[in-house]
């Protein structure tokens, strides 16, 4: 290992570890606004410091692995974020699972996506990426959030847009194994059709000859594996010890409750942007592409069947299905997505095309 090399892994080591300790020390606290902004110190240094983490384990275990271990590790981290929030009761409880899950299928299909593609086709005139692959990753987000989020608004059998018991038991499990088959079929059956491809051949690229540096040792791998979890539950946590300070100043600004969880989705999603932008740099875009749709499906394949057991021991009423504001956003960013992926590579029009539409989800979720 380099000197360089060195000194880069002192911060990154060091960052998650006073995130955690920062972490513990404000845990149910309410801070001061100029404590919160020290506080986001810490939080930004635990983002970039799982950047660097879950890239080591990527180049360790290859793609799609690596991409699936960020996505997974975010997302079951912010599960239980949400099922903590929802115990503990609150104007928002109802639908905060819902407005979270929506706001992470929006961020990563449109904002993760539409800046891998205006980054990668900037710099190399054209993203490039398997629409095999792709298209099934977008298929299936699809269909879950048409599942979970858009048919309870249309159910009859439970007031208001809501499952009964035995409709939200199907929707979980069905959620639950829809996930398990894209990830058998991502990494076991057909793991190729995940693999970042050259701009002139159809396949992946030559790991042997790409001039990339050596993959770490297991030793390496196991370390950043470790604090990439400590480094995720800082920037969960904290973001969470963020959220009333930033639930004031919307509520001052005068924006809805509602966008309260739009913020927190962002800065859960960070690291997964980050990473995937960075991905996108070096032409290598179906890794981005990985990313933000592995973490929509997690939201929601992981999300809903833990929430669906979390309501056992709640009272409050669990609100899933989206309004008709958001039901067209949706419809939208399926279409405007399935346009993109056919053809196996984008223009930087398509990355712009998405932009718009995350921007166009989030001023209306300041201004509805």
């Amino acid at each position: 290992m380099s000197a360089a090399t060195r000194g880069r892994m002192s911060w990154t080591f060091v960052a998650p570890i006073v995130g955690l300790l920062v972490l513990l020390v404000s845990w149910g606290r309410h801070p001061d606004a100029w404590v919160a902004a020290l506080i986001a110190i810490p939080l930004i240094g635990a983002v970039l410091a799982a950047v660097h983490h879950a890239e080591v384990v990527a180049h360790r275990v290859g793609e799609p692995y690596g991409s699936l271990v960020l996505a997974v590790a975010v997302t079951v981290i912010e599960v239980a974020l949400i099922v903590t929030l929802m115990v503990s009761g609150g104007s928002g409880a109802s639908t905060y699972a819902r407005d979270t899950v929506f706001a992470a299928v929006m961020i990563s299909c449109n904002g993760i996506v539409g800046l891998a593609l205006l980054v990668c086709a900037l710099r190399h005139h054209l993203a490039n990426f398997n629409p095999e692959g792709t298209g099934s990753a977008l298929a299936t987000v699809i269909t879950l959030a048409s599942v979970t989020l858009v048919l309870p608004r249309f159910t009859t059998s439970a007031p208001g847009p809501e499952f009964s018991s035995s409709q939200l038991a199907f929707a979980a499990t069905a959620s639950l194994a829809l996930y398990c088959l894209f990830v058998f079929t991502q990494t076991v059956r057909h793991r190729d059709f995940f693999l970042p491809v050259s701009p002139d051949l159809p396949g992946p690229h030559d790991d042997d000859g790409d001039g990339h540096a050596d993959p770490p040792s297991a030793r390496d791998a196991w370390i950043s594996i470790g604090l990439l979890v400590v480094g995720l539950v800082a920037v969960v946590g904290l973001a969470k010890v963020e959220s009333p300070s930033i639930e004031q100043g919307v509520k001052a600004a005068g924006f809805p409750a509602a966008s309260v969880g739009v913020v927190i989705a962002l800065l859960v999603l960070l690291p997964e942007s980050i990473a995937a932008v960075r991905a996108a740099a070096r032409d290598d875009v179906q890794i981005s592409l990985n990313l933000a749709y592995g973490s929509a499906m997690a939201s929601i394949g992981l999300t809903i069947p833990t929430i669906a057991v979390a309501t056992i021991f709640l009272d409050d009423p669990l609100l899933l299905g989206l309004e008709p504001m958001q039901i067209v956003l949706l419809a939208i960013t399926s279409v405007v997505s399935v346009l993109t992926v056919v053809p196996g590579r984008s223009k930087p029009l398509n990355g712009g095309v998405h932009l718009v539409l995350l921007a166009a989800f989030i001023f209306l979720s300041l201004q509805p």
